[in-house]
Order: C-alpha cells, then structure tokens, then sequence
C-alpha cells in the first residue's frame, strides 16, 4: 500500500561562478515512498519542462556507500535523519507543506563547482600523499598466513566505514577533516600490513590536510554527530597519538640525535 503524497517548497541554492543565491521552488504530488534524490530528479523534470537550467548536484550508486550525495539539507549535512546519505533519506521524514532549504557543503576546501556540487579533490590529494602500502603484495595468499587480532580487524574495519562524503567536514565550524583524515590513517596505521609506512603516512596525510586549508579541530563533536557511517572520535585520539609519535621520531632522525634509552 503506498503512502500519501506531499507537497513541498524547496529553497534551493543555484550557483555558477563565484556567487549564488537561493531560488524557491513548488512541487506536488512527492510520495513519501521517494528518496530525497528522486524528489530532486522529479524536481529537475519539473524545471527542464518549464524550459529551465536543472539543478546539478552529486550523486552516483544511491546505496549509501559512494558518499557523493553531499548535500546540506535544512543546515545538516545529509539532512535530519542521523546514520544516513542523502541517497537513503525518505520524504515521509517531511512533513506536507514544509520549507526545506537545500545548500551545498559549506568548507573553504570544497568550492562550489555549480548549484550543490563541490570540488573534493582535497580529500584526493590526502589520501594520495598516504592512503596505500609500498610493501610488495603479489599474488594472493592464504587468509591466515598474517595472524591479526580480532578486536584489531575489527576496529580497522569501523575506520574502513568512511566513504569520504566530507559531511564532517562541512558540519563543523572550523572546517576540519580530522574525522576524514583520522580513520584513514587508523584503517591502514592499525594493520600489519600498513606499519612499514606508519610514521610518513600519517606526517604526510596531516601535512596534505593543513596545506589544503582545513581547519584545526575543537573537539565539538558535530563531525561524529554528523557522519553517515557512525565514525567516533576516537579515530581522532588515535591519529593524534600516531602523529605525536611520528613527530618525536621524526626530529632525532632529521638532527641525529639519540632518544634516551634507544638509538
């Protein structure tokens, strides 16, 4: 049995270039059955039939593990419902006749490329400068043969969760991608196969992030508030504990000196 139909008015942001405004939009007949992005395509048809520009924004599998759907939808990202992409999010979370004001991430490192779409290559380039391992893999080997704790997999597996949707980044005051940044880091920092590049790979993702403009984290909590994927701060402690290491490391290697009690 299908469920009753709303009628809405979307405030949406339109933007080419450098500035933008917010246009305001009618549309009816939206089943509470629809995700929030096929109410944009019902709304892009709408306007491509009234001889319009349609509204450009991200989207790619519509299964919540892409991350492209970024949009800022009544000032949260993603929208009211928590533990959810745009792309899951339902219209009966709306009520008949309500306002909803549509945004694109709000973050000096995403500028706005057209409408609702940003410009993530910032987050490229951080996991570009440590998101791997250089140690020869080869062919594929026997599951077992590197004993890993359970209670290790399994927290590299919770940091594996992010997909780099930048809601985090675009929730918190500062700009911060601390979240982003910490469980990259802890997924491969965490694993055997990803100690050989502990230390560089966590100095050079941290450097990338403050080179490309995000901000310093306060310890608010919106970015966890508002991830998709449940990512805690305690990716965060981990990666200011492996930087802090990193760090100390790095300065008796670049002066020569000794640490007490170690080479």
């Amino acid at each position: 049995m299908s469920g009753k139909n709303l009628s809405l008015t979307l405030r949406v942001w339109r933007q080419t270039g450098t500035t933008g405004k917010f246009e305001e939009y009618k549309v009816t007949d939206i089943s509470e059955d629809s995700s929030f992005l096929e109410m944009m395509d019902i709304l892009n048809e709408q306007i491509i039939k009234n001889g319009g520009e349609p509204v450009a924004f991200d989207h790619d599998c519509r299964e919540g593990i892409c991350g492209m759907c970024s949009m800022t939808i009544n000032g949260m990202p993603h929208g009211p419902l928590p533990g959810v992409t745009t792309c899951q999010l339902h219209m009966r979370n709306f009520k008949d006749g309500e306002t909803i004001t549509i945004e694109p991430w709000r973050a000096r490192p995403f500028p706005v490329i057209k409408d609702l779409v940003v410009d993530r290559t910032a987050f490229d380039k951080i996991i570009q400068s440590g998101g791997f391992i250089s140690i020869r893999t080869g062919s594929a080997i026997d599951a077992n043969i590197i004993p890993i704790p359970k209670d290790v997999a399994d927290r590299a597996m919770d940091a594996a969760e992010c997909i780099g949707c930048g809601a985090c980044v675009a929730s918190c005051k500062n700009a911060s991608a601390m979240l982003f940044v910490g469980a990259k880091v802890s997924q491969l920092n965490s694993l055997p196969q990803g100690k050989a590049e502990k230390d560089r790979r966590t100095l050079a993702m941290v450097k990338t992030m403050d080179d490309a403009g995000f901000g310093s984290c306060t310890n608010y909590g919106e970015c966890q508030a508002a991830c998709p994927k449940g990512i805690t701060l305690d990716f965060i402690a981990q990666l200011n504990r492996d930087y802090a290491v990193a760090k100390v490391k790095d300065f008796f290697k670049s002066t020569g000196k000794k640490r007490a009690g170690g080479d």
